[in-house]
């Protein structure tokens, strides 16, 4: 086993942001989750260099991540307010259905010169 294992050593300069942030971010850690730096820092490496090589063959990757996300809250934000107002809207419908049509009264047609006053055009 002892072969299929790499040992490296970080030095992290406190004087650099970025490299203060992320000692602090080891030191904060929430141990329960993160079960050692070594799986730590193998997660964030991998995950850092997989998007930077997606985003290198693939300018518009981004992009379309934003844009997925953004479609992704619509539908929620759609198939939520559905569930709420649906049900009301086709309680609303079957109750329709049950209730007896009324019928129409007739309505006649009237020439629409029949009630203008014309007195205005004058003689």
């Amino acid at each position: 086993m002892s072969e299929n294992i790499r040992s490296t050593n970080l030095r992290f300069n406190l004087e650099k942001d970025t490299q203060k942030q992320a000692w602090q971010y080891l030191q904060n850690m929430d141990k329960q989750h993160f079960k050692s730096y070594s799986n730590v820092i193998a997660v964030a490496l991998v995950e850092y260099f997989e998007r930077y090589y997606r985003s290198q063959d693939d300018p518009y990757f981004e992009t379309r991540e934003r844009e997925d996300r953004f479609v992704n809250q619509i539908i929620s934000s759609v198939e939520s307010a559905m569930e709420k107002t649906l049900p009301i809207f086709l309680a609303g419908c079957m109750a329709g259905l049950s209730q007896v049509p009324v019928a129409a009264a007739p309505v006649t047609q009237q020439e629409p010169d029949a009630e203008l006053d014309w007195d205005f055009l004058g003689e």
